[in-house]
């Protein structure tokens, strides 16, 4: 936990430039311009991933956006990787789960070993295959569009994942949805709602994640963050809830824990402007 303080603190120093609350760190290398997922293993780095139309890899930065390492992922293609979260073993899990149509039944979840551990290119994927039972029309009209997801987070031997509402007219409402995370097919069950608001440019669902001690877990939009505290039920919205306007209005897509405290945001590049890692610190 010191090196983590430690480093959190050497990054809000060396960070080059500030975009509302958040400080950049660094800029993540140009080969990666739609960077959709976030996790860190340990103090020293960070494994990100792409969406749609993106290589089957997961790709090793450090903090200074340096480029380090680069893994095959078997048995995995990416149909639409959104997300990544880790449980307490530092398995990795990929959301393959992008649904921008509601019109896929391939919805999956991909988990890798501990990729810090693998000495070769390539690591093999065990498949979490899932389905809404909600969902029953897969050619939905414009307003029928709730069941694209961006975000997930592992928690108690589930994974939660919050659908990105692509509804016309825009209702604000995002489903939270419980699968078990272990290999096989699986229902989704719905937990609970959360209303993130009116604006559809800053609040569609677009990451999560949830804290090494489990006690925060943190929603992203563009330019908008969720945090939640105090809840004890699947449904984590009936904690308490605070509501923080970053200040940015660029591509967010990813975000993830390096502390209780402290995170790692990432954003698409889109209009010559994103692509950079930043850091913001959860106030008190």
């Amino acid at each position: 936990m010191q090196n983590y303080l430690k480093l959190s603190f050497l990054l809000l120093l060396v960070s080059c430039g500030n975009y509302g609350q958040l400080s950049v760190v660094a800029n993540i290398p140009d080969e990666f311009k739609e960077t959709s997922g976030l996790v860190v293993l340990d103090e020293n780095s960070i494994w990100l991933i792409e969406d749609k139309g993106n290589k089957d890899e997961i790709y090793k930065v450090d903090a200074k956006g340096n480029w380090l390492k680069t893994l095959k992922v078997k048995n995995g293609k990416n149909h639409d990787w959104e997300d990544l979260t880790k449980d307490k073993d530092n398995n990795v899990y990929i959301g393959d789960f992008g649904n921008n149509n509601s019109d896929r039944e391939n919805l999956k979840v991909l988990k890798i070993p501990n990729p810090d551990n693998e000495s070769g290119d390539t690591i093999e994927a065990e498949q979490i295959e899932f389905s809404y039972p909600e969902q029953t029309d897969f050619s939905p009209k414009r307003k029928g569009l709730l069941f694209d997801a961006e975000s997930f987070f592992y928690w108690k031997n589930s994974l939660y994942i919050i659908t990105k509402n692509r509804a016309t007219p825009f209702t604000g409402e995002a489903f939270i949805y419980k699968v078990p995370a272990v290999k096989g097919k699986h229902k989704a069950e719905l937990v609970g709602t959360f209303l993130a608001g009116s604006d559809e440019n800053t609040c569609r669902i677009t990451s999560a994640a949830i804290s090494p001690d489990e006690k925060t877990i943190v929603l992203i939009g563009n330019g908008m963050l969720w945090e939640f505290t105090d809840f004890t039920e699947d449904n984590f919205t009936k904690g308490n809830i605070k509501t923080v306007d970053l200040g940015v209005r660029t591509q967010l897509e990813s975000v993830c824990f390096v502390t209780n405290t402290t995170l790692y945001l990432a954003d698409e590049k889109s209009h010559k402007t994103g692509s950079n890692l930043y850091v913001y610190k959860l106030k008190n």
